[in-house]
């Protein structure tokens, strides 16, 4: 097995050229499709893009984690510190001999690479946003332009986005090199997240600015039961990593009942002893099922409260005519999530349905981080401002 170096750097450059080659076609149809068009256009079609494909990237990542490929490759940034898992083909079938259904195999390796190449090209791009965007703001002091285009080139958001990328690979990284520990993996699925709000703010900003359009007010207790449902989403998806990277899903394959019952034994403690390795407590002894039984109900009663939440926003959002688009959204996403949730539980954890419930996750993140950059919370004088407006529609109606 892997005797080498766990981080082994000679075969960087080949992967740098090979994140460059994948986001250059992103880049050349962006440029190609808005020539002519103003920086911030341009910025925006560019953000959008990038975003799509790091929602990509997000469903990739729960494959590889979902096929166990996360130790396809058991170094990094390479493959047995080759570029490719050709170079390592006879690496990794002495690893495959040795351990026929082990972590290390032909496919598994390529899908691991697959997503390293493509999580490369994610970067490569952010980059590139990164740097535009400074020289479009420096562009921008002399030829002076309005506040709200001023705001949207802030070259605050895709520096604060390219740092945030680097954390994520160096998460990435330690995701190999620390064999799946759950801290670490669950922390990367986060940083995913993050990642995708990050870049969904500055598309919306550069939207607002070039339609001129502000957010939309929102009643105060409307405006805090959408922060609030955001940090419960934002708590479910980690409760849901937590279920994912300790293979917790089948600890109980009924529904609504768990192991025949509506409280299950279960050892919260070791459940959520955070800092262990994979299967294991921190002092070294295996965890009982009753943790990862503990582990799996807590989701699924999370998932209850997230769906509550989920529905009266979109319910109540559905008011709002500037933010009707995001509570369909959210309404068809929250029934998504249960279909999905249900179906691992009962059909036996079905790859598609894991993809899919992790890809539902992910995108309820960005249509909710959509939806407070498209809304704020509304003063006493726009209040009034909107009641007597609503008044004078009702009397020359």
């Amino acid at each position: 097995m892997q005797t080498e170096s766990l981080y082994d750097l000679s075969p960087i450059l080949w992967l740098m050229a090979a994140g460059v080659l994948i986001a250059l076609g992103p880049l050349v149809w962006v440029w190609r499709r808005n020539a002519g068009e103003g920086a911030a256009r341009r910025l925006h079609a560019l953000t959008v893009l990038t975003l799509f494909l790091t929602f990509d990237l997000t469903l990739f990542g729960a494959f590889t984690r979902l096929t166990d490929s996360g130790l396809g490759c058991p170094d990094w940034p390479g493959c047995y510190g080759n570029a490719s898992p050709l170079g390592a083909r006879h690496d990794i079938a002495t690893a495959q001999a040795a351990q026929p259904t082990g972590p290390v195999t032909h496919g598994k390796a390529w899908v691991e690479m697959v997503h390293r190449y493509l999580a490369t090209g994610v970067g490569v791009l952010i980059v590139v946003l990164a740097i535009a965007t400074w020289v479009a703001r420096r562009r921008q002091r002399l030829a002076p332009v309005s506040a709200s285009q001023q705001r949207a080139l802030s070259a605050w958001w895709p520096a604060a986005t390219l740092v945030w990328v680097c954390l994520q690979g160096a998460f990435g990284a330690m995701t190999v090199t620390w064999k799946l520990y759950p801290a670490i993996v669950t922390l990367h699925l986060l940083g995913a997240i993050g990642l995708l709000a990050l870049l969904c703010v500055q598309a919306v900003r550069y939207q607002q600015a070039a339609m001129q359009r502000m957010p939309a007010p929102l009643p105060g207790g409307l405006r805090t039961l959408l922060v609030a449902t955001t940090g419960l989403l934002v708590l479910q998806i980690a409760l849901g990593g937590w279920v994912s990277t300790n293979y917790a899903v089948l600890a109980c394959t009924q529904f609504p009942t768990c192991q025949d019952s509506w409280w299950p034994a279960m050892n919260f403690a070791q459940g959520f002893e955070i800092w262990r390795h994979l299967g294991m407590t921190a002092e070294g002894v295996p965890i009982e099922f009753s943790a990862l039984t503990a582990i799996h109900y807590v989701h699924r009663l999370m998932a209850y409260l997230v769906f509550v939440a989920l529905g009266v926003l979109a319910w109540r959002l559905l008011r709002i005519d500037a933010l009707r688009t995001q509570a369909k959204w959210l309404g068809a996403l929250a029934l998504l999530q249960l279909a999905t949730g249900l179906g691992n539980v009962l059909l036996g954890w079905p790859l598609a349905a894991a993809v899919l419930h992790t890809g539902g996750a992910a995108a309820l993140a960005v249509v909710l981080t959509w939806a407070l950059c498209e809304s704020r919370r509304a003063t006493a004088s726009a209040s009034v401002t909107g009641g007597a407006s609503q008044r004078r529609k009702l009397e020359t109606a």
